[in-house]
């Protein structure tokens, strides 16, 4: 529902910012299913078209006493955002995450040692493995390299309920499917979400904020992991303009564990991303690298992300 009743017109209103960056959670099991995005508030300008594709290079490294994980995974995504009317938004992606040697190993492990984080065994093993080992749920994958992981088509509903120049909340509706031949995390039905969104501008800094619940469905080759149904999560995203080309954007998750049982996978999943954008006429280039935080052994190690945005409008 458009509020006009403080003066301002929905052209006044209407932000050409590009809002939070383009990324997508990494860990082992989300990242295979629906996570709902931090998304704007502030609707565009009416008939707003946005474009974008990104890539995103990750290495996941969850292992203890009870499982090993121990392989990369690589995302391609792409998509596109309409502001159909002042109250509505819609969009849709399709993202195809593999099993591709992105040689990032290595280069985690000097990470690691550089900002004096644990290693946690990473440097006892060789690099480039594809082990996806849990036991006690009957899964062993070994040298699954080059193969799927998933593939998903998700479709997005945004409706704005109030909004001046510095306040806006809007209400979002996610759909998923993935079910897709010959993918290691396929599901059977759609999944969806619905999340609550909240931004705030003023001058040089701008916020958004995200609470969602979602609906999961059980991974077809996976049957055996107490895998929780319904699952919440929220996030933050915070941008400062030094200029108007040049963006620092710092975000942070928060993802319920997936898993019902007493393991790793039912804690809290944390990531935080640092990112950059690099502001031109019409599009943006986004750089990005997503990093756990407290619960290593339910979460992707170290992610990096590479974003094209492009928008045809006003």
């Amino acid at each position: 529902m458009w509020l006009p009743a403080f003066g301002h017109s929905a052209e006044s209103i209407a932000d050409n910012n590009y809002g939070p960056l383009k990324t997508y959670t990494q860990t082992p099991f989300r990242t295979n299913s629906l996570s709902p995005q931090l998304q704007s508030s502030f609707p565009k300008s009416k008939n707003d078209v946005e474009l974008y594709i990104n890539g995103t290079a990750a290495s996941v490294w969850a292992v203890n006493s009870d499982y090993e994980l121990d392989y990369y995974q690589n995302q391609i995504a792409f998509g596109g955002l309409w502001q159909a009317t002042p109250d509505w938004k819609f969009g849709l992606n399709y993202r195809w995450n593999y099993a591709g040697n992105n040689h990032i190993d290595g280069l985690t492990i000097s990470f690691h040692d550089l900002v004096g984080l644990s290693q946690n065994g990473r440097d006892d093993v060789e690099n480039d493995r594809f082990v996806m080992d849990l036991p006690d749920y009957g899964i062993e994958q070994r040298d699954f390299r080059g193969k799927t992981l998933s593939q998903a088509i998700t479709a997005y509903g945004q409706y704005l309920l109030f909004a001046n120049q510095n306040h806006a909340f809007s209400i979002g509706t996610s759909l998923y499917y993935n079910h897709f031949d010959a993918s290691l995390f396929q599901s059977n039905d759609v999944e969806f979400g619905t999340q609550l969104n909240y931004s705030y501008r003023h001058g040089a800094h701008h916020a958004d904020f995200m609470l969602s619940a979602t609906h999961h469905n059980h991974q077809k080759q996976y049957q055996n992991l107490p895998f929780r149904k319904n699952a919440w999560s929220s996030g933050a995203s915070y941008q400062y303009d030094f200029t108007v080309r040049h963006q620092l954007i710092v975000q942070g998750m928060i993802y319920q564990g997936l898993s019902y049982a007493d393991d790793e996978f039912s804690k809290l999943a944390i990531e935080w991303v640092l990112g950059y954008r690099y502001n031109m006429q019409h599009s943006a280039l986004e750089v990005s690298m997503i990093e756990n935080m407290f619960n290593a052994d339910n979460s992707t190690d170290i992610a990096f992300t590479l974003g094209y945005r492009y928008r045809l409008g006003n």
